[in-house]
């Protein structure tokens, strides 16, 4: 029988967690980068458990059953021990949900700071990252979403990540192109073959490593050879037509390089920092259609910033 604990924290929590685009082509589970988009919840302890939202996908974020932030702040608190207490949850979200934007590792860590703070746990950085990972089955968008900027994540454990932060080295703004459909993951990850051939793998090295030195040198004109991936985008095109549509424009239209943001189906375009992005925004809107193809353009950028749990005064 486990003994219960009991949590006697009172103070409400705010979170502000950005969106993650993992993978970076050739960089398979292993890097991602935040963007400059958000999910924010507020939560404070309440009679029982109740969310507001408001945003992206407000239907889904105020859903209570099978809600992600909940179950896992339930089940933090349940393998830990302790009571759980139902929270007042308000969700401002920005994030697209399902479209490989890192909305499952948001809500995850999300649940997990929840269960931190109100279970009085005093998880650090790496506990945490490491359990978000656990539950995601690779660290990367985990990390860049705790972490902020560009992470280079390794799974060494169970549930422990080995994690390195970069900032890049000079402008690299983004365009992030979002198809009206999702895809579930689960569908992306069955894409992919069983084995790869040695030539594949060892392409894929060699790419991860010029991709690093492009960011931390800032050589804009490492990335389109640094974003060849043979790993998972040419297995995942056919279910993101957005992909090899897109490709097309690297090293066009102030577009410097082009790869699939995480599993998928949207897309995340490195530009020009040369160039205006709402021009290039444009350009690459004019050739979807060309194509028959319609996406939402944010034109984003790389945040520097991870999650900032900040406390406010206790209600």
């Amino acid at each position: 029988m486990v003994k219960k604990k009991k949590s006697h924290g009172s103070s409400s929590l705010h979170l502000a967690l950005p969106a993650t685009s993992a993978n970076l082509g050739p960089a398979f589970d292993a890097a991602a980068l935040a963007m400059d988009l958000y999910i924010t919840v507020d939560a404070r302890p309440a009679a029982g458990f109740s969310i507001h939202a408001t945003g992206r996908d407000e239907e889904i974020c105020q859903a209570l059953k099978d809600h992600l932030i909940l179950t896992t702040y339930r089940e933090i608190l349940e393998s830990q021990g302790v009571q759980v207490r139902p929270l007042a949850i308000r969700i401002k979200n920005e994030i697209p949900i399902g479209k490989g934007c890192g909305s499952s590792a948001a809500a995850r860590l999300a649940g997990i700071a929840l269960a931190n703070h109100f279970g009085r746990l005093r998880w650090n950085d790496a506990q945490i990252i490491g359990e978000a990972s656990r539950r995601e089955h690779h660290p990367d968008n985990a990390s860049a979403c705790w972490m902020g900027g560009l992470t280079i994540a390794r799974m060494s454990g169970e549930a422990e990540a080995q994690v390195v932060s970069i900032r890049p080295k000079g402008k690299w703004p983004l365009l992030l192109a979002i198809p009206d459909q999702a895809l579930a993951t689960e569908d992306a990850r069955r894409a992919l073959p069983a084995q790869y051939s040695r030539a594949d793998v060892v392409a894929n090295i060699q790419n991860s490593m010029l991709l690093l030195a492009a960011f931390t040198q800032g050589r804009h004109d490492l990335l389109a050879a640094a974003l060849e991936d043979r790993i998972h985008q040419p297995y995942r095109a056919p279910l993101c037509p957005l992909l090899p549509c897109l490709q097309e424009l690297t090293g066009k239209a102030g577009v410097l390089g082009v790869a699939l943001s995480g599993a998928g189906p949207s897309v995340i375009l490195f530009l020009d920092p040369a160039s205006p992005a709402q021009k290039t925004q444009k350009n690459v809107s004019a050739h979807l259609a060309r194509h028959g193809l319609h996406a939402e353009l944010l034109i984003t950028s790389i945040t520097p910033h991870g999650v900032r749990p900040a406390r406010t005064h206790s209600r």
